[in-house]
């Protein structure tokens, strides 16, 4: 289970500081985690591997918030 461990460190690393390239390139890391973990958990049906993804999703989308910036409201 290596992509657990690297699902981990992903989620364990400061975010701050960060370039737009370096945004760029923890999204996709996140994406390629996501979607990794997601093919064990159709085979194991492990509640944890769920708990794992909507983690890395959350800090996906704070990624992709900072990188597209934050949608107007329209007022």
């Amino acid at each position: 289970m290596d992509i657990l461990h690297e699902a981990k460190a992903f989620e364990n690393a400061k975010m701050s500081h960060m370039s737009t390239s370096d945004r760029v390139g923890a999204s996709r890391e996140a994406k390629r985690l996501i979607l990794a973990i997601n093919e064990i958990y159709k085979k194991e049906k492990d509640p944890e591997l769920m708990d794992i993804m909507k983690r890395l999703t959350v800090k996906k989308k704070r990624i992709d918030i900072r990188l597209k910036g934050r949608p107007d409201s329209g007022i």
